[in-house]
């Protein structure tokens, strides 16, 4: 394929490709998270070609894997460092990982409360005072360990 005859996409089209909003892509040029978006030259709209695509593709990979403004930066640098780069990739993405446990554990923990909350309400309908008592007890323990969490 020749460079005329290069497939160009205007910034809906990547916003769709991509799931990312025009604002955001329009942010991630501003900051520099990626580069400048070339413009039309009647219209001075940005127009994007497949490489464009191909980098803001990844780049919402790593938005939705939750990474920062700053970590996608360094991850977006190091790629281009290549071998160089990959140490510091390494480690960036294992201590996200971890992050990610640790959410994935808090948002148990609190899906566990929903859980005893739901079945103390179903023992008081049950007119079961015992283990409705127990189940508050439950979830009154829990609640405490999820309040620790929350402070750490």
């Amino acid at each position: 394929m020749t460079a005329s005859t290069t497939r160009t996409y205007t910034i809906r089209e990547v916003a769709t490709l991509t799931g990312l909003p025009a604002s955001t892509l329009r942010y991630y040029e501003t900051i520099g998270l990626i580069e400048p978006v070339s413009r039309g030259a009647s219209s001075g709209h940005r127009v994007y070609d497949e490489s464009d695509l191909d980098r803001l593709t990844g780049v919402a990979c790593l938005a939705a894997i939750g990474l920062s403004i700053d970590d996608m930066r360094t991850y977006v640098g190091n790629s281009r460092l290549g071998r160089d780069g990959a140490r510091e990739q390494i480690d960036m993405l294992t201590e996200h990982a971890a992050h990610l446990a640790r959410e994935a554990e808090f948002l148990e923990l609190r899906r566990a409360y929903v859980g005893l909350k739901t079945d103390y309400w179903r023992a008081v309908a049950a007119g079961d005072e015992a283990r409705a008592d127990e189940i508050g007890e439950q979830a009154h323990a829990l609640a405490g360990q999820i309040r620790s969490r929350e402070n750490h």
